[in-house]
């Protein structure tokens, strides 16, 4: 059956803000749909209030809704569209298929003669309802663990007697593990039950049989409405039952599964699947096995919906989940459908890797003070990223490198614990860096099986590991100059890195490179084609390795590069890593609109990133596509094989910007900002001169190395005051200090956690207002796109603030000292593209806090709210193809926007949520207001100071 061709409207319901356990994976599934959907000639309109991803951008649906995630602005959006006849809720992750059922049971699809599409209400109840889900696996003879469900206390504690401990508390309709728990002990038991109950919505858990210690695995699978069933990707969590999957490091395709219990395992998933009801689309299926020989199978839950999996898995095969379970919601069958890969096989096959990919989340601790650091079943990670290698060792290693956490790679970098009590308790209670300590136990010589008598993790990957060990101390007896080149290349091939290998041998990261090249042991790049080479692929997708040489016949060796480099003229685009605080998909946001401008301006564009959940890694979104480590050695490997014309690190947070520096000492030429100008921007001694020169008023600040020259400075600066240091996102480390002791402890801290850093202080001017300004400049030209003033008071880092565009009450004195400081800044720092300035105003004098020549947070936000393709503008004034004068600006706004930042501090109980230089949201809505009387900006204001930390 082809389309359902009564289909003519669409609504797509996005995910919301970023919050820990829903990340910007389903801005990646939600675009490609409302892209896979207009295909078709469907219209689609699309609700989502978050401002900084590229699924709500105007090119990416024929209506965009900002609104909030709320029945009361679906019947807004009915209203004004009588034409929409379906809902697709399946790409918004859990926010959107509770606001489609809350929908549903209000009467209000019915009411407007809107059908869901994709799923029906009967999958979302069984899949989210723990009774409903364990009766039918009890009919279809699926084991499942032993469990009851629970809604009241007492109830709860009558299952506790009757199971014993550990026990697992889940509860039903949440996300990302909100709620869960594992509790080990009697005494535990009653917080953590009221807990349960209260996350929940419904106010039910399921109490299960703790499975410590089984091994988790995850299916990702498709269905059409013809009962065709393709399984997409296995994956195998490295780490066991009793750490949610979003924590989890997981390694695709499964490792350790004998091919009898995958059949089996399939059997199950594609039974769950058929029995879920009318449901046509992705799918995500949990199992735990037994880690004895019986390998018995448990289902642990499945999700009729596109999830945080979908991305990875997605990625992982080349296989677009969410644009083929787009077709399928739509009435297409797998058969009818093209693989987008190959454009000459059916949709209808099952992926083959013939590669290996590890995920590492990404974790932000030290942005919630107090917090509990071991991993359990609530999710805690702000981010992942993801590895692709010939072997897991060369995965693991890259994925390990793709952190930005100041490693190598695992272990030689000098950083490992050596303390045997340390390394056994982080073993224990498993923390965020176990997947370094692993190796650290190795290097002290505890033996396998007390690693994994303790982790419960499978001796396969422990004797992956092991080997790798093994390779180094090999390595660490021989100097550079006698190192064989069969172990050099062995090395390479487990994913070392050329600054580790310096490492082992005392020697710099340079001369290895040198050697390497000497020896011919080069980077190849092979593609991700779904399909092991078998059939030819039209995607240019890849990954990098290293390989043996072959010889042919007649006596001539080649290693395999499959990345074949066209004579047109390229622009590297470097990526932002992994989401965090700080950080987030605003950079991605941005990224993509880079890689889409310099495509118009007739370049060959060509994406290096590692992030698994984003758009800019989609297989279609650059010519070319690297999924590398955004780590100095696969860069510079990418562009001495690819000779771009130039590199943009303009767009990629500061995880590009860190590299600037090397490109520019390599040669290598940047585009648009020099390196020099960002420089000096981040340099505190050079800049302050600069303003000096420029008459331009700045808090009074000094710069210090040590906590003595600290304390010295302080007697001249008065308190409060703000330290910070240099070259830092996100504010990390800032603090305000009202006295010497206080500033005596931060310093210490700092200087140990940052070591060899210099430290800034600045007088904090209490009590001031804070503004900022984007703006885009030629070099001799400068427009202001936007300028916001945040409602909180000076002292809350920009992103934590609420800030309203454009400002609500600066006066016309102030507004214009913004205009000029912005652009004298803009121009004296010689800046091509974007900048951003803050400011802090005191007594009608506009004062420069910092200026950052490169896309901000808040250029996304200043796009939307105006409706102004800003990033494309900056990016063609960067390549030298326009100037500003050439652009005609018409920002749209119709009253106020204002950017809400969005915590989520609720993953974290005991956790200090006061706000202060140091940034904490990770997600951001925006609010539409005509006026100022508005009741919503009215609360806002009247709560500005209540979490302001000194």
């Amino acid at each position: 059956m082809p389309k359902d061709t009564s289909i003519k409207s669409v609504l797509i319901i996005g995910s919301g803000p970023i919050v820990i356990g829903q990340a910007c994976e389903f801005d990646y599934a939600g675009s490609q749909s409302a892209r896979s959907i207009r295909e078709e000639g469907i219209e689609v309109i699309l609700i989502n209030s978050n401002p900084a991803t590229i699924m709500t951008d105007p090119s990416m649906a024929d209506h965009i809704y900002l609104k909030p995630l709320t029945t009361k602005s679906i019947i807004e959006i009915l209203k004004a569209h009588p034409q929409i006849d379906s809902v697709l809720p399946t790409m918004g992750g859990q926010t959107a298929l509770n606001l489609c059922l809350e929908a549903d049971e209000k009467g209000i699809w019915a009411d407007f003669g809107v059908k869901m599409i994709g799923v029906d209400v009967n999958a979302i109840n069984i899949t989210e309802d723990r009774e409903q889900f364990k009766q039918l696996l009890k009919k279809i003879n699926v084991p499942s663990a032993p469990a009851e469900i629970c809604t009241s206390y007492l109830r709860g504690k009558e299952i506790a007697q009757e199971f014993g401990f550990p026990l697992v508390i889940r509860p039903s309709f949440t996300l990302g593990g909100t709620g869960a728990a594992i509790v080990y002990k009697k005494e535990d038991f009653n917080e953590l039950l009221t807990r349960g109950l209260e996350a929940s919505p419904i106010h039910e858990v399921l109490i299960d049989k703790a499975l410590m210690g089984w091994k988790e695995y995850e299916l990702e699978l498709l269905r059409d409405k013809n009962d065709n069933v393709v399984i997409i990707c296995s994956i195998e969590n490295m780490d066991p039952m009793g750490i949610h999957t979003g924590d989890s490091i997981t390694v695709a395709p499964a490792m350790t599964l004998s091919d009898r219990t995958f059949q089996r395992m399939r059997d199950y998933a594609i039974l769950m699947m058929r029995s879920i009801g009318n449901f046509a689309g992705g799918c995500n299926v949990q199992f735990a096995v037994s880690p004895d020989e019986k390998e018995d199978i448990v289902a642990i839950e499945i999700n009729p919906r596109v999830s945080r999996s979908s991305a990875l898995a997605s990625k992982a095969t080349g296989y677009p989940i969410a644009k083929i379970a787009s077709k399928l919601a739509l009435g297409y069958y797998l058969d009818e459908l093209q693989n987008q890969i190959t454009k000459s096989t059916s949709a209808l096959f099952e992926p083959t890797l013939d590669y290996v990919i590890v995920k590492i989340p990404r974790w932000n601790f030290d942005k919630f003070e107090g917090a509990d650091r071991t991993l359990g079943l609530q999710m805690k990670s702000v981010g992942e990223v993801m590895g692709i290698g010939r072997s897991f060792q060369e995965a693991l290693h890259k994925a390990t490198q793709s952190l930005e956490i100041k490693r190598n790679g695992l272990g030689a970098d000098g950083k490992g614990y050596t303390n045997y009590e340390q390394i056994i308790e982080k073993l224990t209670y498993a923390s965020w860096d176990r997947v370094f300590v692993i190796y650290d136990a190795i290097a002290l010589g505890i033996p396998l099986s007390r690693i994994h008598e303790i982790t419960k993790i499978d001796m396969w990957f422990l004797k992956q590991y092991e080997e790798l060990y093994t390779l180094e101390k090999e390595i660490s007896n021989y100097k550079i100059d006698s190192l064989p080149r069969e172990i050099l290349l062995e090395a390479k091939q487990k994913g070392f890195a050329d600054r580790q290998i310096a490492h082992m041998m005392g020697c710099l990261e340079s001369q290895v490179h040198t050697l390497r090249m000497d020896m011919n042991i080069n980077r190849v790049f092979k593609l991700v084609d779904t399909c092991a080479a078998e059939f030819k692929a039209k995607t240019p997708y890849y990954y990098s390795t290293f390989e043996a040489e072959i010889e042919k016949a007649d006596g001539t060796r080649y290693v395999d590069n499959e990345s074949i480099v066209t004579d047109k003229k390229k622009i590297v685009v470097l990526g932002s890593g992994p989401n965090r605080i700080g950080q987030g998909i605003e950079f991605d946001y941005s990224c993509v609109h880079g890689v889409l401008a310099a495509k118009e301006c007739g370049y060959e564009t060509i994406m290096i990133n590692c992030n698994p959940e984003t758009v800019s890694t989609d297989f279609d979104t650059a010519d070319k596509l690297y999924f590398e480590p955004v780590f100095w050695e696969h860069i510079y490997d990418i562009i001495q094989h690819e000779k771009p014309e130039g590199v943009i690190v303009q767009l990629g947070g500061q995880t590009a910007l860190k590299l600037a520096e090397k490109l520019s000492k390599y040669g290598i030429k940047i585009i648009g900002t020099s390196f020099d100008a960002l420089d000096l921007a981040e340099d505190r001694g050079r800049f302050s001169e600069l303003l000096t020169e420029l008459d331009i008023p700045f808090p009074q600040f000094g710069i210090a190395e040590t906590a003595d020259e600290a304390s010295a400075l302080a007697d001249t600066l008065d308190f409060p005051l703000l330290i910070r240091p240099s070259y830092v996102l996100g504010g990390q480390g800032m603090k305000i200090v009202i006295n010497k002791q206080e500033l005596e402890e931060h310093v210490i801290n700092l200087l140990k956690t940052i070591p060899g850093n210099k430290l800034l202080l600045d007088h904090y001017l209490d009590g001031a207002i804070e503004a900022e300004a984007d703006a885009i400049c030629d070099g001799e030209n400068v427009y202001i796109i936007g300028i916001m003033e945040h409602i909180e008071p000076c002292g809350v880092h920009s992103g934590d603030s609420n800030a309203t565009l454009p400002p609500f009450n600066l006066g016309e004195l102030v507004m214009q000292q913004i205009k000029d400081h912005t652009k004298k800044i803009a121009l004296a720092l010689r800046t091509v593209g974007l900048i951003n300035i803050q400011f802090a105003i005191k007594d009608e004098i506009v004062y420069i806090i910092e200026a950052n020549p490169r896309a901000s947070r808040t250029v996304p936000f200043i796009a939307k709210a105006y409706g102004e393709p800003y990033v494309n503008y900056a990016t063609k004034v960067m390549l030298g193809h326009n100037k500003v004068t050439d652009f005609t600006f018409n920002p749209q706004l119709k009253g106020y926007a204002i950017k809400q930042p969005v915590f989520s501090f609720s993953k974290f109980h005991n956790v200090n949520k006061a706000l202060g230089p140091e940034m904490k949201s990770t997600g951001e809505s925006i609010l539409f207001i005509d006026d100022l009387k508005d009741d919503q900006f009215y609360e806002l204001y009247s709560r500005r100071k209540m979490y302001l930390s000194k």
